[in-house]
């Protein structure tokens, strides 16, 4: 016999279960949240946290079957697509600065010199890293990992569980918003690109000038000096376009989250 103070234990930890779904995903997706080197103990802690008042803020019944039935499964299938389409739209924005470095890197010629991302995992080029850790920072000091939380919460206003799915023209608009990542890189990449480029045109314009010069022992060095100067003349421009693509990712979130 189960003691009375007991009874409603299962219930109320299915209920628990639910209420971590769309958190959880949102936190996989998301940057930071998603980092390996996020212990994953911790993420159910914060998903839980977060869920259980998100879940009492609008009513909404369990399956008759449970989560593990056919209507239960549909539930939480809806509510994982929600967490990872909020994740997702703010990871979009987070890429910008990774694609930033990857097009200054080739541009130094230092496309070559990898390190291992610690927000995915694989290998990354280095300024492409070094780009990804500041707009990691810049992303807490922006408060952006509260506002992905509050996001979260208030989705379930509009997109409360074992309601209607997100439509398809939402789904649509966070692939069209992928187009973000390219046109945001280049912007914030386009300070330094460009001036690069210039330094490859004068190095071009030196070995028809000079053919015994050996171009790769000049041209390296003088692309990479002139790399790092200018990346430390732009910087706060850069960190202005990194700010500007992760305002974005999360405006793309709050657009999801609000039904529209």
């Amino acid at each position: 016999m189960i003691p009375q103070g007991f009874a409603g234990v299962e219930a109320q930890l299915w209920l628990w279960l639910l209420a971590m779904v769309r958190p959880g995903a949102a936190f996989v997706a998301a940057p930071v949240f998603g980092s390996p080197q996020v212990p994953i103990q911790l993420r159910a802690i914060v998903a839980l946290a977060v869920g259980l008042p998100a879940t009492a803020i609008v009513p909404f019944a369990m399956p008759d079957g449970g989560l593990v039935s056919i209507a239960g499964m549909a539930l939480i299938a809806g509510e994982v697509l929600a967490g990872l389409a909020l994740g997702f739209a703010v990871q979009i924005g987070f890429s910008a600065a990774l694609l930033a470095g990857e097009t200054i890197g080739n541009a130094m010629g230092l496309g070559f010199a990898g390190m291992v991302d610690p927000q995915s995992g694989a290998s990354s080029p280095a300024l492409g890293q070094f780009l990804s850790i500041l707009a990691t920072f810049l992303f807490l000091a922006m408060g952006g990992h509260l506002v992905l939380i509050t996001i979260v919460v208030e989705s379930y206003r509009a997109l409360p569980p074992g309601g209607p799915l997100m439509a398809a023209a939402q789904i649509r608009n966070l692939v069209d918003f992928g187009g973000v990542v390219f046109a945001a890189g280049l912007t914030i990449a386009l300070p330094v690109a460009f001036a690069l480029i210039l330094v490859q045109l004068v190095m071009a314009m030196l070995a028809r000038t000079a053919p015994a010069l050996n171009l790769f022992s000049v041209g390296l060095p003088a692309a990479l000096l002139a790399g790092l100067v200018l990346m430390a003349i732009a910087a706060p421009v850069m960190a202005d376009g990194i700010m500007q693509a992760l305002r974005r990712g999360l405006d793309m979130a709050e657009l999801l989250a609000s039904g529209s």
